[in-house]
């Protein structure tokens, strides 16, 4: 742990001035930069994640990385989008969501956008081993109960429009009037990535997006799209040692749509147990339409990592293995 945390500190020492950062945070907390000390977050794999001790409180500074890092089409400035999901969530919701207390995506001070955010009490579910199974199932009663609330949340309601699919300030696509069409680009988009990364033939793509078009009728959903945090995982639940969820973190990902889609990302973590599903407090759809779907979000969610293999693990072997099990899904909606 020691040695990660190290050559995290190096790493961000080598991609940024640490004096000028410094500087940039003392600047928002009106401090002096001397009074200051930053401290690396072991956990996170997208985002450089750092505590700041200031006096008397504490902190958390996130680091996008950088425009070049090989990053997936959604991924892109995704950051953007935070502080107004926060804000709506906070005003909204009960869900324990961090306050943003500074955002520059000007990239004037910092080749790179940030956020300063004020720190939430617990430790992520996945440093918290010694939870009974009680304590478990507690906490994913409560991430259930959490996220029906953020479900509930719906893009006309908040946005004032009918749109779905990433819509955020990153704009990584045009929002789309119905969840279907919505899909289609994602998948697409998606697909291209994969194509870029040299894990599939311009033949694989074919065979993915007509794959699509053949099952298309399936994704009408027509209720309005909902609010969906799309990384919800043992590393973004924090929890106290009771197993009380203390906070949901890394909103950076979210999207406007269908919550089956948000379900095949827990069932693919783990999280969607009983428990999680008493705490949604609503059972889950089993029609044929939504297994196809069910069956289409986890392909979705495979087959990114494929490209994040290449482009961000330079592993060749896990990327190819994320292929084939891709293609045995795809095989299986045949």
């Amino acid at each position: 742990m020691v040695d990660d945390m190290n050559q995290k500190m190096d790493l961000l020492s080598q991609a940024l001035n640490l004096e000028k950062l410094l500087a940039l945070i003392a600047t928002h907390l009106n401090v002096d930069p001397a009074e200051l000390q930053l401290v690396p977050i072991p956990t996170g794999k997208h985002n450089s994640s750092f505590w700041v001790f200031a006096p008397q409180k504490r902190y958390v500074l996130r680091v996008a990385p950088r425009d070049s890092t090989g990053l997936l089409f959604y991924e892109r400035r995704m950051m953007r989008q935070e502080p107004s999901l926060h804000e709506l969530i906070r005003s909204r919701t009960t869900i324990p969501v961090a306050q943003i207390i500074a955002a520059d995506f000007s990239r004037v001070h910092l080749d790179q956008d940030y956020l300063l955010m004020t720190a939430l009490e617990g430790v992520p579910l996945s440093d918290a081993p010694s939870l009974s199974c009680d304590q478990h199932d507690q906490t994913l009663y409560q991430v259930g109960s959490y996220l029906r609330q953020l479900h509930e949340l719906t893009a006309p309601d908040c946005l004032g429009i009918e749109a779905y699919g990433y819509i955020g300030l990153h704009h990584p696509m045009e929002p789309q009037p119905t969840w279907a069409e919505a899909f289609r680009v994602m998948w697409n988009l998606l697909l291209d990535d994969v194509v870029a990364s040299g894990c599939y033939t311009l033949s694989d793509r074919q065979l993915m997006s007509n794959l699509l078009e053949q099952h298309i009728a399936h994704f009408d959903y027509t209720q309005s799209p909902r609010l969906l945090h799309m990384d919800v995982w043992s590393q973004n639940i924090l929890v106290d040692p009771a197993g009380n969820v203390t906070g949901l973190v890394d909103f950076d990902r979210a999207l406007w749509g269908d919550p089956e889609i948000e379900f095949a990302v827990l069932d693919y973590c783990g999280i969607s147990e009983p428990a999680f599903w008493k705490g949604y407090g609503r059972e889950r759809d089993q029609s044929t339409s939504a297994v196809i779907r069910q069956r289409f979000y986890l392909l979705y969610e495979v087959q990114k990592y494929i490209a994040i293999a290449v482009w961000r693990r330079r592993d060749e072997l896990r990327a190819l293995s994320f292929k084939h099990k891709s293609l045995a899904l795809a095989n299986n909606l045949l």
